[in-house]
C-alpha cells in the first residue's frame, strides 16, 4: 500500500495524545479497564465479518507480493482465530491487575515508611510484522496494565489492523476511557515506524516483535528504550536415554503443530548412541506430516532421502515444515551447538537421565529451558499470563513470555510525619 509523506507535526500530535491518555489510564480503576476489555471482546465477535473481509484483502495482496506460507499463516485471521482472540481478551479480564501492587515495603529506623509499588510504563510502542493478532494481544495487556499503546503492525496487515484499531478505540470509548490511548503509525509506513523509534519525548518503551532482521533494525535505529523479543532458532536434544515414544511425540508437536511461530522447533540434535534407535521413527512421523528434513552426514546415513544440511540452515528460523537435524557425540557437543546457534528463546532436552536434565537446565542460556516438554509451551497463554506482548530474549527488565507485570515499572512511595534526615 502507498503511504503519504511523513508529516512530523501531525504524527507528534498523535503521539502527544497517547501520552495524555496514558495519564488517565494510569489512574483508571480495575473495573473501568475490565469493562473496556469486555467491550473489545464483544466487538471482535460482532464485527468478525468486517475483520475477515479486510484480512482476506491483506492475504491476497501478500500472496501477490510473494509472502511465504509461514508469513501468510501468521497473517491469517479467520472467524475461529478471531473468536480465540476475543477469548484471550476475556482471559485478561480474569487476571490480577498489577497496578498498585506492593512489591516490597518496610518502616525505616527513622519511622519513615517506604513501599515499592507497580506503576504503568506509560506509552508502549510496538513494532511487529504480519501478525494482526498481536494488535489485540498488546493492546489488551497494555490496557489492563494502565498503558497507552502506539502500534506499527506492518504493511502486510495494514487493512486488518485498521479494522482492529477501530474496534479497540470503540471499546475504550464505550467504557469511558480515552480512545486516544490506542494509536497507530501504520498510515505513514516505514517513515512512521522510524519516527516512532525516535520519539523519546512521547514513548517510554519500544517492543519489536518479528524477524531477527526487524528486531536488529529497531535496536540499531531506536532512541527510545527497547525490550527485545527474539527470533526463535529453537533446539531439542534427544540424549542417549530418551524414550522413543516421548521423542516421537515431542519432536512432532514442537515442529508440526504450528511451524510458523517463534517457539516451533527448528533444529533437532540426537546423541549418536540413540540415533539408530530413535531417528527412524522420529523422521517417519515428521515426514508423514510433510516435514522436509535437512540432515548432516550421519543423519543421511540413516535417512538417505534427507536434504543435505547447510551452515546457513543451523542459524535459520525456517517458519515452515523444514527441520535441521544433526547427530552429536555427547551432551557437551549438543550444548556447544546450542551456544553457537541459539537465539536464546527456547531449548529442550528429552532424557531419562536426571544428571543430564539438570546440566541442560543449568548450562543452557535461554529465556525458557525445558525437560521432556514440547517447545510450543513457551507462550504467554500457556504460562497463564492471558495474552502476551512477546517473548523477551534479553536479560534486562523482562525475560521470556511478557505478561502484565512485564508492562509495569515501580516507584517508591515514601510516607513520613515531618521527618527530616539527621
Amino acid at each position: 500500500m502507498s503511504h503519504p509523506e511523513l508529516d512530523p507535526e501531525a504524527l507528534d500530535s498523535r503521539l502527544a495524545a497517547a501520552k495524555r491518555a496514558s495519564y488517565r489510564l494510569a489512574t483508571a480503576t480495575t473495573a473501568e479497564k475490565d469493562a473496556a476489555l469486555g467491550h473489545i471482546a464483544r466487538l471482535l465477535r460482532e464485527r468478525a465479518g468486517e475483520v475477515v473481509a479486510a484480512n482476506r484483502a491483506d492475504l491476497e495482496a501478500g500472496a501477490e507480493a510473494g509472502l511465504g506460507e509461514g508469513l501468510l499463516d501468521r497473517l491469517k485471521l479467520d472467524e475461529r482465530r478471531i473468536d480465540a482472540l476475543a477469548d484471550a481478551v476475556v482471559d485478561v479480564v480474569a487476571l490480577d491487575d498489577p497496578i498498585g501492587e506492593t512489591v516490597s515495603g518496610r518502616s525505616l529506623p527513622s519511622g519513615v515508611r517506604i513501599d515499592q509499588v507497580r506503576v504503568p510504563l506509560g506509552v508502549v510502542g510496538a513494532i511487529y510484522e504480519a501478525r494482526p493478532n498481536v494488535t489485540i494481544d498488546i493492546a489488551a495487556l497494555a490496557l489492563k496494565s494502565g498503558n497507552a499503546v502506539v502500534l506499527r503492525g506492518g504493511t502486510a496487515a495494514e487493512r486488518t489492523n485498521a479494522v482492529l484499531l477501530g474496534i479497540l478505540r470503540d471499546g475504550f470509548a464505550a467504557a469511558g476511557l480515552p480512545a486516544d490511548a490506542v494509536q497507530t503509525v501504520d498510515d505513514y509506513g516505514r517513515a512512521g515506524a522510524r519516527h516512532l523509534m525516535q520519539a523519546r519525548e512521547y514513548v517510554d518503551v519500544l517492543i519489536p516483535r518479528g524477524s531477527a532482521g526487524l528486531i536488529r533494525a529497531v535496536v540499531d535505529e531506536a532512541k527510545v528504550p527497547v525490550i527485545e523479543t527474539g527470533a526463535g532458532v529453537v533446539h531439542m536434544f534427544l540424549d542417549e536415554s530418551a524414550r522413543e515414544d516421548w521423542a516421537v511425540e515431542l519432536v512432532h508437536n514442537a515442529k508440526v503443530q504450528r511451524p510458523s511461530v517463534c517457539n516451533a522447533l527448528e533444529t533437532l540434535l540426537v546423541h549418536r548412541v540413540a540415533a539408530e534407535r530413535l531417528l527412524p521413527s522420529v523422521l517417519d512421523r515428521l515426514e508423514a506430516s510433510g516435514v522436509t528434513v535437512h540432515g548432516d552426514e550421519r543423519v543421511r546415513a540413516i535417512r538417505p532421502t534427507a536434504v543435505a544440511v547447510t551452515e546457513e540452515d543451523w542459524a535459520t528460523e525456517h517458519m515452515s515444515l523444514d527441520l535441521s537435524v544433526a547427530v552429536v557425540d555427547s551432551l557437551d557437543d549438543a550444548l556447544e551447538h546450542i551456544r553457537r546457534y541459539s537465539t536464546r528463546h527456547t531449548e529442550s532436552i528429552v532424557t531419562n537421565d536426571l544428571g543430564n536434565a539438570e546440566r541442560f537446565l543449568n548450562e543452557v542460556d535461554a529465556a525458557a529451558v525445558m525437560v521432556n516438554a514440547s517447545t510450543r509451551f513457551t507462550d504467554g497463554a500457556e504460562f497463564g499470563f492471558g495474552a502476551e506482548v512477546g517473548i523477551s530474549t534479553q536479560k534486562l527488565h523482562a525475560r521470556g513470555p511478557m505478561g502484565l507485570p512485564e508492562l509495569t515499572s515501580t516507584k517508591w512511595i515514601v510516607r513520613g510525619a515531618g521527618h527530616v534526615r539527621a
